[in-house]
């Protein structure tokens, strides 16, 4: 029997898979469908809170001691987002980590840019970016170098519409307002602005004191000495989000599932975070109740990030560690559904174990491929592949369960 320095049973020892048959797909689709049944779930609003709710109800369900733990939220209310070409309004969203416009507006001639190559001439610089590109160090930089008084964005994902950029710097607003806005507009913004027409671009928005919740499950092992497993996923974005985020939530849901029916030999803790597009703020509360888990030796954390099983989408591991990397595609092969890539180890996740990669902590993340990331059209049925995620969520949930041992 093979196994690893830190003691779990790697693939091609006695790791046992189990199968995702009718039960767990028809499992599958009931929380995918109540999920999407939930509204917007952006952090600190209705739709949040009842995805809070739900997943803890679902939670005892299996058997699991469920906890809240509620962090503080300035939340955004937008009032006005709009930009205005020769009369006619068009509507978009404000970037959330810039500020309003100066008394709720600006009115300038454009510039049109390519890229983030051209900081623009006008008071108002247009350009088009897709919603990764608040992970370019590129953006960053423009945001802080522009002349421009205000941007519009055309968000510029992989189907048409307005594909919201996260929030990465919420805690720290910078840079000028910028509004973004669906890519369905392009050609007429940009057209008219490079005809020389002045925008009248208006962001007008209400800081509200609020509160978000983080679901937690402690599971207690036999070793309490042991280095601790943190089990995660966030539960927080911009729309429904089924494919972004629900195939996370059925991983997470499986996984608490086998561990109920597999007591651990060390603690588990399992987590389900708000405020992931608000720069991992859900994240960052958890951590500052349990200084230094982000550090090597600590705590081993396995992520269920975004796009989990989504319709064509493929599969993703990256992590930092070897063991961890042969474990979970093990896993997934003898579930049916092996991930299609591995990513480099120096690889720096975009999501929430990117602070435990940034400080040296050991992870594992799956993360997928997904045509309509961020984009309101990401809903239940046709976004999803149900069986897709049941193997995954088998496979994921059967590693675990060995590194917990």
């Amino acid at each position: 029997m093979e196994q690893s320095r830190r003691g779990f049973l790697l693939a091609g020892g006695a790791l046992m898979v189990g199968a995702a048959g009718d039960d767990a797909v028809a499992r599958a689709a009931a929380w995918l469908r109540a999920w999407d049944s939930q509204g917007i779930h952006r952090t600190a609003t209705a739709g949040d809170q009842a995805g809070a709710d739900w997943l803890a109800g679902e939670a005892r369900a299996i058997g699991g001691e469920v906890g809240f733990e509620a962090f503080d939220v300035s939340r955004i209310d937008v009032d006005v987002a709009f930009v205005e070409i020769e009369g006619e309004r068009i509507a978009g969203e404000k970037m959330f980590d810039s500020p309003d416009t100066p008394d709720g507006r600006v009115m300038a001639l454009a510039s049109v840019g390519p890229g983030l190559g051209d900081p623009g001439e006008g008071d108002v610089h247009v350009l088009e970016l897709p919603p990764t590109a608040v992970y370019s160090p590129e953006f960053s930089r423009f945001r802080r170098e522009t002349k421009s008084k205000a941007l519009v964005v055309i968000t510029k994902g992989q189907a048409p519409g307005l594909a919201v950029l996260n929030a990465e710097a919420f805690t720290r607003p910078f840079g000028p307002p910028i509004l973004l806005v669906p890519s369905t507009e392009a050609e007429k913004v940009i057209g008219k602005a490079r005809r020389g027409a002045a925008l009248r671009v208006s962001v007008r928005s209400r800081r509200t004191p609020a509160q978000a919740r983080n679901v937690v499950v402690a599971i207690a092992g036999r070793d309490r000495a042991r280095e601790k497993l943190v089990v995660m996923t966030p539960r927080s974005s911009w729309w429904q989000s089924t494919s972004e985020r629900g195939g996370g939530l059925v991983c997470w849901l499986e996984t608490l599932r086998a561990l109920r029916a597999n007591p651990p030999g060390r603690d588990v803790v399992m987590t389900a975070n708000s405020g992931h597009e608000l720069g991992h703020t859900g994240l960052d509360d958890f951590l500052a109740r349990r200084a230094g888990w982000d550090k090597a030796g600590a705590a081993i954390w396995i992520h269920y990030g975004a796009n989990i099983g989504a319709a064509g989408g493929e599969l993703f591991i990256q992590s930092n560690a070897d063991d961890l990397r042969a474990l979970f595609q093990g896993a997934l092969t003898q579930a049916g559904r092996a991930a299609d890539r591995l990513a480099g180890k120096d690889v720096v996740p975009n999501g929430e174990t990117r602070d435990i990669h940034l400080a040296g902590g050991h992870y594992l993340t799956l993360v997928g491929s997904n045509r309509l990331f961020h984009l309101p059209q990401d809903r239940f049925p046709d976004a999803v592949d149900v069986p897709a995620i049941a193997r995954i969520a088998a496979g994921s949930a059967a590693a675990v369960v060995a590194l917990s041992r």
